[in-house]
């Protein structure tokens, strides 16, 4: 085999190894676009459910508020028989509702902290994902250094062929 074939072989190498690096950095850059759009859907929701929060918070405060009325409402109202019935089923649906408001709550928070921990993770793949595609473009800007020195040396040995 002569030189010649050798180096042609070998920028061929060259060539699908520079090919292979370069897909691979394109593999990777979409991964990274994809959990970037999912970093920033769980960022959404999480702002959403915050904002959920806030609102169900303020409406237990509400009803907290409402009950200790009704409540104080039916101490003054003992005396009398009917307003005392309906102040106490008006507590007993203010209770209701501050039960409901407060699972509600709990639910809200467990979402709020698991997709908080998602959005954690999805981070940390992002990071790795750059870290991975910046070794593969380095890889394929050395393959590139690479495959152009040897054509280079190859064109260098056709002029020297050339004038013999």
């Amino acid at each position: 085999m002569s030189m010649m074939d050798k180096l042609k072989e070998r920028i061929n190498t060259l060539r699908l190894e520079a090919e292979s690096a370069q897909d691979k950095a394109d593999e990777a850059q979409s991964r990274v676009k994809v959990l970037e759009q999912d970093l920033l859907s769980k960022e959404q929701e999480i702002t959403s459910l915050n904002h959920k929060n806030t609102l169900l918070e303020e409406e237990v405060e509400r009803l907290e508020k409402q009950l200790a009325e009704a409540k104080a409402a039916a101490e003054d109202g003992a005396a009398h028989g009917t307003a005392n019935e309906s102040l106490t089923r008006k507590i007993s649906q203010l209770e209701e509702e501050l039960e409901v408001a407060d699972k509600n709550l709990r639910e809200t928070t467990e979402k709020l902290r698991i997709t908080d921990v998602k959005a954690e993770q999805n981070e940390r793949k992002v990071s790795s994902l750059e870290v991975d595609c910046d070794s593969w473009e380095k890889k394929y800007e050395e393959m590139s250094a690479k495959y152009n020195e040897a054509k280079a040396e190859l064109d260098e040995i056709n002029k020297q062929l050339e004038s013999f």
